[in-house]
């Protein structure tokens, strides 16, 4: 289970840092980070402050909306 938080860690520290393209596996490694975290924030309220660093929110800023037919 370590490992595999380190590589979505590893994966967005790397999309940050142009050391590898910003796609589908860094917003997803995000989701699950993101969701690690909420779990964090309801079982403790002294996490509730925690929040991704601006270089995340701007990864995020810049996904972009999936087109979906009608």
């Amino acid at each position: 289970m370590i490992r595999m938080d380190s590589d979505h860690c590893r994966t967005v520290t790397e999309s940050i840092s142009d050391e590898r393209p910003v796609d589908e596996r860094t917003f997803a490694s995000i989701a699950v980070l993101t969701e690690r975290l909420q779990r964090l924030k309801n079982s403790d309220p002294a996490f509730d402050s925690i929040t991704f660093s601006p270089a995340v929110r701007r990864l995020l800023n810049r996904k972009s909306p999936v087109a979906v037919g009608v």
